[in-house]
């Protein structure tokens, strides 16, 4: 017992730290691979908490969407409403200053609201895109759901409580209430924002920028995600995305970073510090922890080769072609985020098209070299499962397989000699059955 107990302390010795010992200060944290949404980590995943400023992620993936789809443009100017004048000019929350008569263009109003979180500013492209905020928070509420989010409620476009707008909030919502999220619902925004519109890291990677340069209204906007180059607690590779903070959401981060061919994105609700009291360093601490363990304890590893034909399934029995069996393989490889040490844990499964073989497991010809018939998913060993956050995602951890030469459909007389020679070989089987019975 003695021994067995010496070994077991040892076991996993070669991983630097194992995911569930990350310990991560929060109520809710998730850590997923950027490119497929794979889950590496989680904590209380499905908690529905406070987001605060968070929910401005929302905000921008509505605007870039609006712009895509030429709605709205960069160059568009916007007339400063009485709601946006009164809350931009408050300086207890995070602002800048929008003048009465002021005239703004999407992209400065953007640039706020990415950079320095600016809630007059948030409100205003709101305004932009609905006509009011009241729409737009049905539209936030109806995309999250189109997205596949989860466990959500969206009251404002900003993350304020409702409190802070003293009396000017969405139309039916509560005078005090806040938006809540899960940090899988986040992660999951998080992973189509960045995915869709990629071009948003180019403003959340920007340390420092001046507002309206050149006037008296300049103001000089530092980047509430302080993990980003040159600022206080910067982290090699980080370039969004996005803080959040209020009294009931406490202190929130939104963080991805890049590097070594690696992505990831990180998710941190109401995170504490050691003595667990909430405070603004602490949420870049819990970022920090996830982004060591993701970028020091996993690889991009090449799973599967391109064609690769899997043991036993290297080719499919054809129907009515020239040939009786068309040869299989992947289409290219398939490249994917493990912990170090465990490709060997791994073991492709071929899954068949449904609509391409019919009940007998046949392909029927004609068939295109190239023409896919399925794909190859990779299933662990030891029967745990995967979890991806989309389906989209999913698919990016899967690799098509496509048919390897062509084959032709039989013409009419050889289907008719294979039909004869079916219908005896079949009598022929009868008979032999039958024969075999008397002896």
């Amino acid at each position: 017992m003695a021994i067995i107990l010496f070994f077991s302390l040892f076991a996993g010795v070669e991983k630097v730290e194992a995911a569930p010992a990350l310990n991560i200060n929060a109520d809710g944290a998730i850590l997923i691979d950027a490119e497929t949404g794979k889950v590496l980590y989680e904590k209380n995943a499905d908690s529905v908490l406070g987001v605060a400023s968070m929910t401005k992620m929302m905000t921008e993936y509505l605007l870039l969407d609006a712009i895509k789809h030429k709605k709205v443009k960069w160059n568009q100017e916007y007339h400063v409403s009485d709601l946006v004048y009164k809350i931009s000019q408050d300086r207890s929350l995070s602002n800048v200053p929008l003048r009465k008569d002021g005239k703004y263009t999407v992209r400065e109003l953007y640039e706020a609201m990415v950079i320095y979180s600016a809630n007059g500013a948030t409100i205003a492209i709101a305004e932009i895109i609905a006509g009011s905020e009241t729409n737009f928070v049905k539209m936030m509420n109806e995309k999250a759901k189109k997205l596949g989010l989860k466990d959500f409620k969206f009251v404002n476009s900003t993350g304020l409580n409702n409190k802070d707008y003293h009396g000017g909030h969405t139309e039916g919502t509560g005078a005090e209430e806040e938006n809540v999220m899960s940090p899988r619902a986040v992660a999951k925004l998080a992973f189509h924002l960045i995915n869709e519109y990629p071009e948003v890291l180019k403003t959340a990677s920007i340390p420092r920028k001046v507002f309206r340069e050149g006037t008296e209204d300049r103001i000089e906007m530092i980047n509430w995600n302080e993990m980003l180059p040159t600022l206080l607690y910067s982290y090699e590779g980080i370039d969004g995305l996005k803080t959040g903070t209020t009294d009931f959401a406490g202190y929130c981060f939104t963080g991805t970073a890049s590097r070594d061919g690696k992505r990831f994105i990180t998710v941190v609700q109401n995170a504490v510090d050691s003595s667990g009291k909430g405070s603004y360093k602490a949420r870049f601490d819990e970022t920090r922890k996830m982004m060591d363990y993701a970028f020091n304890n996993t690889t991009k590893e090449e799973m599967v080769p391109k064609h690769f034909q899997v043991k036993g399934k290297e080719t499919l029995p054809v129907s009515k072609g020239k040939e009786k069996q068309v040869k299989i393989h992947t289409k290219s490889a398939l490249n994917m985020i493990i912990e170090n040490g465990e490709k060997e844990n791994y073991k492709p499964v071929l899954v068949l098209d449904k609509n391409k073989v019919n009940k007998k497991g046949e392909l029927t010809a004609p068939i295109k070299k190239g023409e896919k018939v399925g794909y190859i998913k990779l299933v662990p060993k030891n029967g745990e499962k995967i979890t991806y956050l989309t389906k989209e995602g999913q698919k990016k951890a899967q690799v098509d397989v496509v048919a390897a030469e062509n084959v032709e459909k039989a013409n009419w007389f050889i289907l008719m000699i294979r039909g004869i020679g079916n219908f005896f070989g079949d009598v022929w089987d009868s008979i032999f059955s039958t024969i075999k019975g008397w002896f």
